[in-house]
């Protein structure tokens, strides 16, 4: 099993998620929360499974979870998370600025 870091936008977009989607349902809030651990696990081992999205940033990958997309970097023995963003928005580069 890889490595799996989170940059701090990635840890507040995974609150913000909780919580809108805990207005109406904390348990499916709480199963959308282990879905994404599952798919995180996975690409800490496989972390090339993903789409290449260099047109967003270097190195970036990115891979759909339900409504929401994860997208990483590729690190030494894992992942790091960047952001993880309804597959609904429109994404920009902006969305990457540290």
């Amino acid at each position: 099993m890889g490595r799996i870091g989170n940059r701090p936008r990635a840890r507040r977009d995974l609150i913000e998620i909780w919580r809108y989607v805990a207005e109406d349902n904390e348990i499916a809030a709480d199963q959308l929360l282990d879905r994404i651990d599952g798919v995180l696990t996975m690409l800490g081992g496989r972390p090339f499974a993903g789409r290449e999205r260099s047109e967003l940033a270097d190195g970036l990958r990115s891979f759909p979870v339900g409504n929401y997309v994860l997208f990483y970097l590729p690190i030494e023995n894992g992942i790091e998370l960047v952001r993880v963003l309804s597959r609904y928005l429109d994404i920009a580069t902006d969305d990457f600025d540290n």
